[in-house]
């Protein structure tokens, strides 16, 4: 599948906010689905795009997925330390999951990070996102249970960490 990994315009937040927000729904994520408050935060692009660098993955002019990036000192960044970057919402359609469009987002995030000169680039994920979690694997990321957080009492977020 031939794509190209680049920054969002903003005349692409829209549909990127809907892509990210039917990941999670359509995987069972959010707990009350439509009516999730975390939905909204999802489907912010233009909110994150302020803080953050989001990136997408596009075919043609077709969006096949999309990536927010967290520099050191973002307001995005839940867990990362000094010195370190962070990625969030990683999100791909339905339709190019299996086809290297998750990977290329992540791998993008870890250049940007590299360029950067951090000591690391770190994320959170959800214990029911098995895919992720051995797609972070292959590439690297290590399992950093102790800084394993709770946004909400219900919910305890994995991290990983690779060491740039």
């Amino acid at each position: 599948m031939d794509f190209e990994i680049r920054a969002a315009v903003p005349a692409e937040y829209d549909e990127l906010g809907e892509i990210t927000g039917q990941a999670y729904t359509g995987d069972g994520l959010l707990d009350l689905n439509e009516d999730d408050h975390y939905l909204n935060v999802l489907r912010d692009v233009a909110g994150r795009a302020g803080d953050g660098e989001v990136l997408v993955a596009a075919q043609d002019e077709e969006l096949l997925g999309g990536v927010t990036f967290a520099a050191p000192g973002s307001r995005l960044a839940d867990i990362a330390g000094p010195g370190e970057a962070e990625f969030r919402m990683l999100a791909v359609t339905s339709a190019a999951r299996g086809k290297g469009v998750g990977e290329a987002l992540v791998r993008a995030c870890v250049d940007r990070a590299r360029a950067l000169e951090v000591t690391a680039l770190v994320l959170s994920t959800q214990p029911a996102m098995e895919g992720a979690q051995r797609l972070y694997g292959r590439l690297g990321f290590v399992r950093t249970p102790e800084l394993d957080w709770s946004p909400i009492p219900a919910l305890t977020l994995l991290t990983y960490r690779l060491e740039l």
